[in-house]
């Protein structure tokens, strides 16, 4: 925490606010860790090496973990039945997944070990896996030493074309021009499959599918430029949705560096239920968190349904749950890109002052998260003028109050998806505005008593008070009437629930412990 504050904020307040949001999150976790789900299972069985699909396009991880859910097995585990294969046919985790989608395998009927050598047969995939990743983490660190990176904050922009070969030369381009840290958009819906597609994709529409190969592909790209340009370049993708871990753990094997990943996103804009995605939530924030992902969440959307001035209190409450429940996952503070937004209507009068006070609290309430700014969009119009000016008014605060991650508004945003010259014209408003005004946050004080130090000392109250009644309530019961971004769902409601199973005598994750003693 920090000692001083531009804003004179009471730190205590923020501890206060900080112990309320913990008490919510193991409320929440004391329920997570009775449970899994099939992506989860599924994550496991990647996480052994199982991949490819079927005859008929299915996903192998699908084939083996809809075996185990519809003899009502699940609740065991994936790990159990495939190391208890493994024991009795000595073949690999590919290999029984191959046979179970051939229909020459029924993986719950064959006879049971004991549970020590069910455990020692899956370990050495474990470790594989846990290797993997580890030399995924040094190779970042290798090349990071020797190229260098971008300053904070990185300026982030997305590419959507939905072909991941057009995404990889959009992104090399974006990279010569600037940016830091590239966004495959995926395409739009993906995040209701309850499935990941397989293989390199070049049809989408408002995004790319994500997937392990295009996840390589674009990899492969950026390290060229990252080369290249002398600066090593991000990759951001989504594990948000009803895949949130399986994507995480193909994130983590293909060295993708960010990752937009809460369980609140989905369950307020996609209605995935909220018991379900919390639960897969859990398990790819410890990936993450073991593979050195930056997680993105996504707090930035409540004010695009809801009033950036009335509403800012919830995007704080749900920032301080959320860096609560990434902890319990193991996820350190540097790599939480908490989300916010500019997003006040640019005709409210000192509008520029109210935004520049709730991220400069975020800032000095989160002061080793690098922070997640997102622009303006919500009152973009065709009037592409007069959206450079907001961009460049965001861009001013996200220098100001020290942000760690910039994406970019495009001037077009409100018209079509953005050209790449639309992106060159992002990037060097951008980086004009970080040069000028790179050291305005050292040198300005804000007036006690002012404008800005009574929007944050109001937003941060009213924060409190909103955490006061979660914890009354409970994170469920909150959800249900609706406290953020003024979208109700109910604990039932929403898509996956079925997905969802009780964990029983045998299961074990042995992914969890050991990625979190990290």
């Amino acid at each position: 925490m920090m000692n001083n504050s531009k804003l004179g904020v009471d730190f205590n307040k923020v501890t206060e606010a900080k112990t309320i949001a913990a008490s919510i999150a193991n409320e929440v976790q004391q329920f997570v860790n009775n449970y899994t789900t099939v992506t989860v299972e599924r994550a496991l069985c990647r996480l052994t090496g199982i991949d490819g699909v079927d005859a008929h396009e299915v996903p192998l991880p699908n084939t083996v973990v809809d075996q185990l859910h519809q003899a009502g097995l699940l609740g065991q585990g994936a790990l159990y039945f495939l190391g208890n294969a493994i024991v009795e046919t000595q073949l690999i985790p590919q290999q029984i997944a191959e046979k179970i989608a051939n229909n020459e395998l029924i993986i719950t009927e064959l006879p049971i070990h004991p549970k020590e050598e069910i455990e020692k047969a899956v370990t050495p995939y474990v470790e594989a896996a846990l290797q993997r990743i580890s030399e995924n983490v040094a190779q970042r660190k290798r090349l990071i030493a020797t190229w260098g990176e971008g300053a904070k904050p990185y300026i982030y922009v997305i590419v959507a074309t939905g072909n991941i070969y057009e995404d990889a030369v959009q992104a090399q381009a974006a990279a010569r021009q600037g940016a830091d840290i590239i966004a495959v958009i995926r395409t739009t819906g993906q995040s209701l499959l309850d499935y990941v597609p397989f293989g390199a994709t070049t049809e989408g529409f408002g995004g790319t599918f994500a997937t392990q190969e295009n996840f390589r592909i674009m990899r492969k790209a950026l390290d060229e430029v990252g080369e290249e340009v002398g600066r090593y370049i991000r990759l951001c993708n989504y594990c948000s949705g009803l895949c949130m871990p399986e994507i995480a753990a193909m994130g983590a094997l293909e060295r993708l560096d960010v990752m937009l990943n809460d369980a609140l996103y989905g369950i307020l804009f996609r209605d995935i239920n909220p018991q379900r995605t919390l639960i897969d939530q859990y398990f790819s924030r410890i990936i993450n968190g073991f593979a050195g992902v930056i997680i993105n969440t996504g707090e930035d959307n409540y004010l695009t349904t809801a009033d950036a001035f009335e509403e800012a209190h919830t995007v704080l409450a749900s920032d301080l749950i959320n860096e609560q429940l990434a902890l319990l996952a193991g996820v350190p503070e540097e790599q939480m890109g908490l989300g916010h937004a500019f997003e006040m209507d640019p005709e409210q009068e000192n509008g520029f002052l109210y935004e520049l006070a709730q991220a400069q609290m975020t800032r000095e309430i989160f002061p080793n998260a690098p922070l997640k700014y997102m622009p303006p969009t919500k009152f973009m119009t065709g009037n592409i003028f007069k959206g450079h000016l907001q961009d460049a008014l965001f861009n001013m605060i996200g220098i100001w109050t020290k942000q760690g991650i910039q994406l970019l508004g495009m001037p077009t945003e409100a018209i079509h998806t953005p050209f790449m010259s639309d992106r060159f014209l992002a990037i060097e408003n951008a980086k004009y505005i970080f040069n000028n005004m790179a050291s305005l946050g050292d040198e300005v004080e804000f007036k006690e008593g002012g404008i800005i130090r009574q929007r944050a000392k109001m937003v941060l109250d009213d924060a409190t008070v909103l955490l006061r009644e979660i914890e009354r309530e409970g994170l469920f019961a909150t959800l249900e009437k609706g406290n953020f971004g003024n979208v109700k769902r109910p604990k039932t409601g929403g898509k996956g629930l079925q997905g969802v199973v009780q964990k029983s005598t045998h299961y074990f994750n042995p992914f969890i412990e050991k990625m979190k003693e990290k």
